[in-house]
């Protein structure tokens, strides 16, 4: 909770308030033994000389043995940070405190103790007696108003820092804290007339300003906001508080335009850390409708990114992301290119490289690169994968296999192996289907081998049980197997088009043409009538079942979608089949 804010900072001050009292500070008339003085005044000289925590503590705690009621050994327990926890050094600042009330730094170690162990309504009333006995400490006048805060006591709170005020005259920190009690409590023109008093008494600290325009801001005179700011600016145009502060006005004001000049000077000052320009940069270009808006503006912040942060991995990534956004991948591509000889090399450059010369369908380029990626990075699996797909791609199908099984050795779960060996499976299907009869055999067994090894790795690889579904569909052989495949696919990924018509294309085969054609309409509908295969698909099963006029209608979409005309043409010199009654339901 923000309450909790102002005993957060004041608990900064713990050990420094020990540090300037000390065990040099004026101690109680001593009332013990010689031999408990003794032991105090060796275990002080251990601390103190020697440096030698834990035999001063072992002396310290003797002397307490000797005479436990001798307050000033409880007192350098805590001040020395020897008690072993808060807890501990409560009791001992207890202790010390309740053996002489009229000490003030026990007085005063007993009430950060509290502090220290968030045991606030206790530490109340102590620094209320802290206050009315030295009234010139403005700690305890912070203090004391953070507390009754924390007790939900503001006006409490600004009374106390109004006696500080009155006593000692103004003083920023706790003009801040008042102000923040007043804004809370909603009095808001308090709030202003004390931050106006502040820029009278300190006109040149830009802070002051900031806050009298924030609260101009808050009442809605933003003119008024707006000359503050241009005073703070004035005083120190490099502050990042007072940009930030003025980044927000302008962005609740929808005033972009001068939200993102600020925005560039906070870009070029070195303590706004990179992280967060980075996620500035996202959250603007986030919004399509922003982007296109200001592409100008955010065009020259990702620009100026990269000269402060040339070589950083997420500027570069940053930059190349702006470019494809804005329609510019060559641009893009040229960008990595250039980092692809920063040193030590980035894998990540090489890898978006080969994506976007594939993208673009440069398979010479793509090998490139590839080969380049490959010398540096050896034993980079997803390297390998690349490689075997630009050999795919360019139709060296042996290669590819080669690239494959290269990336099984670097492969280090049942799930990428099972991918790498579907990969392997659909590579040995496409040579067959680009060779004779006897080596089309050939090939199919060993695609049907690799997808065994596949499903073996993980049984519920999608597009393996899609595939060899299909293909055994196509081969006419173990159609109840592929039915159970295609299921298995659909269940794994539902209201797929693609899928369906797998499974709708098998029950065709089956001869199961109602369940078929069900099953074939949803996955045209899904579709939106856009792929060619299932399009055609649908009018072969619509022939079968004797719908002709419509068969034909889906075989001519699916020439208007680029289906070979010749095959089109055969399907229409088809003999009419006779209309199947449809299939008797059974009654519940």
């Amino acid at each position: 909770m923000k309450r909790f804010v102002a005993i957060v900072v004041l608990l900064g001050f713990f050990l420094t308030a020990f540090a300037v009292g000390g065990e040099g500070a004026q101690q109680p008339e001593e009332r013990d033994s010689l031999q408990s003085v003794f032991l105090y005044t060796e275990g002080l000289k251990a601390l103190r000389i020697h440096q030698d925590t834990a035999r001063g503590r072992e002396l310290l705690e003797l002397a307490l043995q000797q005479d436990s009621s001798y307050a000033p050994a409880y007192f350098a327990l805590v001040t020395n940070n020897l008690s072993r926890n808060a807890e501990e050094a409560l009791k001992n600042a207890e202790k010390a405190y309740r053996q002489d009330t009229a000490n003030l730094w026990y007085h005063r170690a007993y009430g950060q103790a509290l502090l220290m162990n968030e045991r606030y309504a206790e530490a109340l009333p102590i620094y209320r007696s802290l206050n009315e006995r030295d009234p010139k400490d403005l700690d305890f006048y912070r203090i004391l108003a953070a507390l009754y805060e924390q007790n939900q006591q503001p006006y409490s709170a600004i009374a106390t820092l109004d006696s500080a005020e009155v006593r000692m005259g103004r003083h920023p920190y706790l003009s801040k804290m008042k102000r923040h009690l007043l804004i809370q409590t909603k009095q808001t023109d308090r709030a202003m007339e004390e931050a106006k008093a502040m820029v009278k008494d300190m006109p040149y600290e830009a802070e002051h300003h900031v806050v009298l325009a924030e609260l101009y801001g808050v009442k809605g005179e933003d003119s008024l906001a707006r000359q503050e700011y241009n005073e703070a600016m004035k005083i120190d145009s490099t502050n990042l508080e007072t940009l930030m502060s003025m980044s927000d006005f302008f962005n609740g004001r929808r005033d972009y335009r001068s939200m993102l000049w600020v925005t560039r000077k906070m870009f070029q000052l070195e303590e706004f850390p990179l992280e967060q320009k980075v996620r500035r940069f996202e959250l603007f270009t986030s919004d399509i409708d922003f982007y296109r808006n200001n592409y100008f503006q955010l065009h020259d912040l990702a620009s100026l990114l990269t000269i402060y942060y040339p070589t950083d991995k997420r500027v570069v990534k940053l930059y190349a992301d702006h470019l494809i956004a804005s329609g510019q991948l060559e641009e893009a591509l040229k960008h990595y290119k250039t980092h692809l000889q920063d040193r030590p090399a980035v894998e990540d450059y090489y890898l978006t490289v080969i994506d976007i010369e594939s993208y673009l369908e440069r398979p010479d380029s793509v090998k490139k690169y590839v080969n380049e990626a490959l010398t540096l990075f050896p034993d980079k699996i997803e390297l390998h994968l690349a490689e075997g797909n630009v050999r795919y791609r360019m139709g060296n199908l042996i290669g590819a296999v080669m690239s494959y099984k290269k990336a099984l050795k670097f492969a280090d779960t049942d799930s990428l192996r099972s991918q790498i060996w579907g990969q392997i499976g659909d590579v040995h299907h496409a040579y067959g289907e680009a060779s004779g009869w006897l080596l089309k055999r050939m090939y199919q067994k060993d695609c049907y081998k690799a997808y065994k090894k596949a499903l073996k790795y993980n049984p519920d690889n999608i597009l393996v049980l899609n595939n060899w579904a299909y293909f055994l569909s196509l081969d006419g052989k173990r159609l109840d197997e592929a039915l159970r495949m295609a299921e298995r696919a659909n269940e794994l990924s539902p209201r797929n088009p693609t899928y369906m018509d797998t499974q709708a294309w098998i029950l065709f085969k089956l001869d199961r043409l109602e369940e078929a054609r069900q099953l074939m309409r949803q996955a045209v509908a899904l579709d939106g009538q856009q792929s060619k295969e299932l399009l055609l698909h649908y009018g072969d099963i619509l022939h079968a079942l004797g719908e002709q006029f419509m068969a034909e209608t889906y075989w001519k979409k699916a020439l208007d979608k680029g289906y070979d005309k010749a095959v089109i043409e055969e399907r229409m010199k088809q003999p009419k089949i006779e209309k199947k009654r449809p299939e008797t339901q059974q009654k519940e």
